[in-house]
């Protein structure tokens, strides 16, 4: 009988500490998840950027030499990131190959024009910078117009402030709510063994004796749980790195072992602190009070 008991109690903790071990990984995992996302937000936004382009059309008259000395040009630009060159041979393929039908077959001629399209660096993508790099490039008399997406970068910009402001907010609010479901538990892992703590007490062990134990085990379920999450974070960037090499999620990379660091102390600290405080409460409850 006593026997069966034992397996039962052992089967118990064994649960309780899977339990705070899972609760630990999941909340950890999220967190770095997130903390992972804030510190390449900028990188993630400024990727989206330089995907738009601006087009600089060139004029008929433009022969080989005017191209060879604009493309010097932007090869010493600051604002440009990328740029290729579109002849208008290339652009009626391309207008070909949108609208499925050859054009050139009703009009006889190719109306297109030769163009460069040219990426931005991302600081440069926004109107102002924008209006300066255009009023710079109408000064070649062998341009003939210059044409981006205005709204487009507009709501870009618009939607990058937004968006940086929603998760400073969505990291306070769930660094609130991890720090609150792991204490809770742990409280609960505590809570089980609240008739330990007061028969300790009973028999004359001080409050740091019996306080100890239990902060041991805390921070060793918190060690295992952020492991876990740490575990499973490297696997994420790897993958991300794998199949999505352009985000260059894995260039900072101190930033990442800073994060990853952080879920460690994150975790040592909230067990600590919430076994601390939860023990100190069973510790000066009545005896009465513990049913």
């Amino acid at each position: 009988m006593s026997s069966s008991f034992d397996k039962f109690q052992k089967r118990r903790v064994i649960t309780s500490y899977f339990s705070v071990v899972l609760s630990i990984f999941l909340v950890l995992f999220l967190l770095g998840i997130l903390g992972l996302f804030v510190i390449n937000s900028k990188r993630l936004s400024d990727n989206f950027k330089e995907e738009i382009a601006i087009t600089v059309f060139l004029k008929k008259e433009a022969n080989d030499t005017v191209v060879k000395a604009f493309t010097s040009e932007l090869k010493t630009a600051k604002f440009a990131k990328s740029f290729e060159y579109v002849s208008k041979e290339k652009a009626a393929e391309q207008h070909k190959k949108v609208i499925g039908e050859d054009f050139m077959q009703f009009l006889g001629v190719n109306p297109l024009q030769n163009s460069f399209d040219i990426h931005l660096k991302a600081d440069y993508v926004n109107n102002v910078e924008i209006s300066k790099i255009q009023t710079r490039l109408r000064k070649n008399p062998m341009i003939a117009d210059i044409v981006y997406d205005k709204q487009l970068v507009t709501l870009v910009n618009d939607n990058v402030k937004n968006i940086s402001i929603w998760i400073l907010i969505i990291s306070i609010v769930f660094a609130l709510v991890s720090v609150l479901l792991i204490n809770s538990s742990l409280r609960l892992s505590i809570y089980a063994n609240r008739f330990i703590i007061k028969t300790m007490q009973m028999v004359g062990a001080t409050k740091s004796f019996i306080r100890k134990p239990f902060l041991k085990t805390s921070v060793i379920l918190g060690l295992i749980g952020a492991g876990l999450a740490i575990l499973v974070l490297v696997g994420v960037l790897i993958y991300i790195e794998t199949n999505f090499p352009n985000l260059g999620i894995l260039e900072d990379k101190l930033a990442i072992v800073a994060v990853l660091l952080g879920v460690l102390v994150l975790s040592v600290a909230i067990t600590w602190l919430s076994t601390y405080f939860a023990t100190q409460r069973f510790l000066n409850l009545r005896t009465d009070d513990l049913y």
